[in-house]
């Protein structure tokens, strides 16, 4: 039997906050009718809703698979990750080591090396723009672009967000994102995203900034917008690597692709 213990971002129930760490509808329903779960040290058996920074302990037998193997070589592994799950965590639990990272609630592509040194040999890529990241989005709205967008970002550590701006400000680094529209509606807009570099929570908040937050991002997105929506999961998913000349041999000049279901059922033909 295995025990997790979390703390509740924003106001859901009981079924919604187990989903988003990667467990089904029905293994929620049966933590539920089973009393595995307790909320502020209180067994519960409803699916009852849950308020901000609640506890939640649950206790479970199996947990959900948090990834997929895309390419395990002799110095790099790549993952599809699932939502629930942090970088870290997953690196931990595979026993590699992190090159880059994806929010706990993004999936997609995501590069661990095996060893230090192909750690330090990756991220010296990725500073070098050696290797580039695409991805895709939903927004909310309307919203057609195909430019590079730059702004300006300020981590905020103790509240764990971070703000965007227009115009350099005291502590901000430089931001640059390519938005490029694949099909929009008056409702929603599907965009290919590349970060160039890439900051914490940078094209989620860049994009609420732009007026189209991410659908399902319950931290940069407004309230209204995640009830009419109904998602579970942020529509964010990192669906592309391509790789120079990063001196890895069994990476040198590939490329990587997935596709998420909500572009496959789009209709939209992608490159």
């Amino acid at each position: 039997m295995f025990k997790k213990v979390f703390y509740v971002s924003g106001s859901k129930k009981v079924t919604e906050a187990l989903t988003e760490l990667g467990f089904s509808y029905n293994e929620a329903l049966k933590m539920l009718r089973l009393k595995d779960v307790r909320v502020n040290g209180v067994k519960v058996n409803k699916d009852m809703l849950l308020s901000e920074k609640d506890e939640v302990t649950i206790f479970y037998q199996e947990g959900p698979k948090f990834y997929d193997t895309v390419f395990d070589g002799i110095e790099v592994l790549i993952v599809s990750k699932k939502v629930g799950i942090e970088t870290e965590e997953l690196a931990k639990l595979l026993n590699v080591f992190p090159v880059h990272r994806l929010d706990r609630n993004t999936e997609g592509l995501l590069i661990f090396a095996k060893t230090i040194s192909t750690q330090k040999l990756l991220e010296k890529a990725f500073k070098n723009h050696l290797i580039r990241k695409f991805y895709f989005a939903e927004v909310v709205g309307s919203f057609m672009a195909d430019k590079l967008f730059t702004a300006y970002l300020v981590k905020d550590a103790e509240r764990s967000l971070v703000k965007v701006y227009d115009k350099k400000v005291e502590g901000s680094k430089k931001i640059e994102t390519k938005i490029t529209t694949l099909k929009h509606s008056k409702e929603s807009s599907l965009l290919k995203v590349e970060i160039i570099g890439g900051k914490t929570h940078q094209i989620r908040a860049h994009l609420a900034h732009l007026g189209h937050a991410i659908i399902g991002d319950g931290k940069y997105g407004r309230r209204e917008d995640y009830k009419k929506f109904k998602c579970k999961y942020q529509r964010l998913f990192a669906y592309k690597l391509c790789f120079g000349d990063v001196g890895i041999e069994e990476l040198n000049g590939r490329e990587f692709k997935l596709l998420p279901d909500f572009i496959k059922d789009s209709g939209v033909v992608v490159e």
